[in-house]
Formats: C-alpha cells, structure tokens, sequence
C-alpha cells in the first residue's frame, strides 16, 4: 500500500467533493478493490471517510472535515491555482498533482477555464522535454553543453551556465553565461539541437538586463497589408500597433529583429505586403524573391 497514494486519495476528495471507486482507481491507475483497500486504511488512521452505495453513491469526505490552509484571500487563492495552470502549459509534469493538493487545501473547486499552449504546432512532446530539463539545470545551477544553431546557419558547441528562462514574442529563449564567449548571452529553444546536464554546478550571477540582446537586436519595422491578410495580421501584431486605411488595407508597425526569420516571414505573405521601412529591406526581400523565382522558374 503507497503511502503517497492515500494523501492523493485525501487530496482529490477535499479538491472534487466525492468520487466513485472507480474514477478513484482511473486516476491512480490501480483497481477499485485497491481504493476500496485504501478508504479502509484512512478510514482506520482516523480520516472521516466512507462509501455510500446505490445510484448516486461514491466515496466521501465528512462536509466539515478541513486541513489547514494558508492565510490568503479567497482572490490570492485563485490566483495561486490560475498561476499552476498557466505553468501546466510548459509541460512541468508535477504542476497537475501540486494543483490538487493547493486547491484542496485552499478548499477551491478548480474549473477547467484556462487552457494555454506555448508549444508550435506539431512540435510538443520534444519542446516540452527540452523546457523540463533546462527548468532543472537553471533551478539547481547545473552546467550544461548545448549544440546550438544561430541565424547564420552556423552550428557550435558550447557550454553555459542557464540563468533564466524567458518568454518574449511567442517565443521561448534562455539567458545564459556563455563560457566560450566569457560574457552573457541569449539561446532561442527552437535552436538548441542537442543539451546534455553537466555536474559542474556554478554560482548564479545576475543576467545585465540593461544588455538585453533582445532588444538590441530590433528595429522599426512598418508594413503595409492588403486587406485580404487582414486575418494574419490581426493574428501577428496588437491593434494599437495597426493603423487600418479607409480601403481596407493595414498599416502595421513595430520593433522586429531583422533577421532571416523575418524574411522569411515577409516572403509569406507573396505580394500581399509592401515594406515602408526601414527601406533597404526592400532590397533584402526583393534579391530573396529573385532567388526563389530562379530556383523554381518553370
């Protein structure tokens, strides 16, 4: 008999009201003669627990049976729990037990009303992983060795020291001490190929966000969209960065790294999208359509 699994059992109950064996038995896997086992023993350890049978049976808790919560308004409490929720989405494995128990403990039914997904389509159980082990590496200030691809298409291999997981522009990045480089540096999750946890462990030290390459790296970037994108670009820019024209049409400003990404990004929507400025990009997107009409050119 698991120890862990009747404080679960405890938990779920004070979280969900009731329960039937065999919803019991689902969600930890075992049989319902196991819960069955299991209601005795808390049931003998002085928990006020018991079965009703019949249509609308199940398992109980007596109604004034509490454990003790922590100080904090009805407001904090759920506030903690949508905070879990959120968490969920990055794929942290423990965050659905750790919800149980707060909820129970707080004594907050959770509603199902959030539901968040970072992850690209058709990418998840990998990036999920990824963000799993780097969480750990940063949490227990452990090195790790990386095999990294940057925007130059150039591949390295390099060991750093991650400091901060950061999420910016629907993108996850990790800031991080370079020991090639001796100085601070920014690593985008899509790029890291490979990461192994080292043992060497180090002394975190505080990230120069006054440095943030983030930021240094953007420009100003205006974009006029026909109206047919509109959809697109509603999806991709906040509205106080839209300015809409009298025909339908979209002016679209904001601060973008250029970089092949966002050529990319531009060449996809075809004829569709006219640069205002920063006007030498017109040359970069123009030469990079030239290529791909050459190379595709019946």
């Amino acid at each position: 008999m698991s120890d862990s699994r009747l404080f679960k059992i405890l938990y779920y109950l004070l979280d969900k009201g009731h329960a039937t064996a065999p919803e019991l038995a689902a969600e930890f896997e075992v049989s319902s003669r196991t819960i069955y086992r299991d209601v005795e023993a808390l049931s003998s350890a002085g928990i006020p627990i018991y079965a009703e049978t019949g249509r609308n049976g199940g398992i109980y808790l007596l109604q004034d049976f509490i454990l003790d919560r922590a100080i904090l308004s009805e407001k904090e409490k759920q506030e903690v729990l949508t905070a879990i929720q959120s968490i969920l989405a990055t794929g942290y494995i423990d965050g659905k037990e750790i919800l149980t128990k707060l909820s129970a403990l707080f004594n907050v039914n959770t509603r199902n009303w959030l539901e968040v997904d970072f992850s690209p389509w058709g990418k998840c159980a990998f990036d999920n992983s990824k963000f799993e082990i780097l969480k750990t590496a940063v949490i227990q200030c452990k090195e790790i060795k990386i095999v990294y691809e940057n925007t130059k298409s150039e591949r390295s291999t390099r060991i750093i020291q991650p400091l901060k997981l950061s999420y910016k522009s629907k993108e996850w990045y990790l800031k991080a001490f370079c020991m090639k480089q001796q100085d601070f540096r920014i690593f985008k999750l899509n790029r890291i190929l490979e990461l192994e946890v080292l043992e060497n462990t180090f002394i975190p030290r505080p990230y120069p966000e006054q440095n943030n390459d983030l930021q240094k790296i953007c420009s100003r970037i205006v974009l006029l969209f026909s109206k047919e994108m509109a959809y697109r670009v509603y999806d991709e820019f906040d509205e106080t960065q839209i300015e809409y024209q009298k025909n339908g049409d979209l002016i679209a400003s904001a601060e973008m790294p250029v970089d092949k990404w966002l050529i990319g990004y531009l060449l996809s929507f075809g004829a569709q999208v006219e640069i205002i400025e920063p006007a030498y990009l017109k040359a970069v997107l123009a030469a990079q359509a030239q290529e791909i009409y050459k190379k595709n050119k019946p």
